[in-house]
């Protein structure tokens, strides 16, 4: 039986993922997994594949209490409530994303660390969630990171790369779980249709702690996974819409549900 073994979010996009035992899904995903975004001096969105040491920085949010904190290498922290600011053109890759800067001295930690000037946002209409709510849950599984490995020589391949919402365990084969495109899945109590493959991307090079660029994933993924028929080019893992909210938790069962 495949069952949910690991949980992974983050408030910011681009920060380290961190471990969590449970989430609430609803129909916009995690409600605090990358609510926030980061923005350059022209409003451009920007995240750990330009600016790596963002891998260094926890983030911790409360949404009940709007409650934002980051924690940085060297111990220091930032913490203060959610206070949206003005509003600022911004954009989501191609897309115009509306947003507010938030006040509390966050923008500043954050420009000090990467050593550049950034923002950070909280989408008017959006979080930071790459394909919106038709993919605010994203899969892979333990077998799949395990022929990857296979490919990379051995060793272990950390999942927290990948920055996936949800690690499956259970599964039969690598990649089983590509064949689950176009069907739904029941994910602890929600729901979820699977809509696409996730194509990979540079950032998925980089250590998921320090921000090094230590393992060329793409590279490794062309040797095997190049020609396949694939929603997004060099796929790995599964992205999907919540279509019933509900509780998931480590150890919770993973399986199809009947057409």
């Amino acid at each position: 039986m495949a069952t949910v073994n690991a949980l992974q979010t983050t408030p910011v996009k681009g920060l380290r993922v961190v471990a969590r035992e449970q989430v609430e899904l609803t129909r916009e995903g995690v409600v605090e997994d990358r609510r926030f975004f980061l923005v350059d001096d022209r409003g451009r969105m920007v995240n750990g594949k330009q600016l790596g040491t963002l891998n260094e920085i926890v983030g911790d949010y409360d949404h009940a209490a709007r409650m934002l904190a980051l924690t940085f290498p060297d111990g220091s922290r930032v913490a203060n409530a959610v206070e949206p600011g003005e509003e600022v053109a911004t954009r989501f890759y191609s897309r115009p994303a509306p947003a507010h800067e938030l006040r509390g001295g966050f923008s500043r930690a954050l420009s000090d660390h990467v050593g550049r000037a950034v923002r950070l946002v909280e989408g008017v209409d959006r979080g930071g969630v790459d394909r919106g709510r038709g993919g605010a849950v994203s899969l892979v599984s333990l077998a799949s990171l395990g022929a990857l490995a296979r490919v990379a020589g051995g060793g272990d391949i950390d999942a927290r790369r990948f920055r996936m919402l949800v690690i499956v365990d259970g599964l039969d084969e690598p990649h089983e779980e590509d064949t689950w495109v176009g069907q739904d899945l029941r994910v602890g109590e929600a729901r979820v249709r699977v809509r696409g493959h996730v194509g990979r991307c540079n950032i998925t090079h980089r250590h998921p702690e320090t921000g090094d660029a230590d393992l060329q994933t793409l590279d490794l993924l062309r040797q095997y996974r190049a020609k396949l028929d694939t929603t997004e080019p060099l796929a790995f893992g599964v992205y999907g819409e919540v279509r019933e909210p509900g509780r998931v938790a480590v150890g919770d069962a993973v399986a199809l549900t009947p057409r």
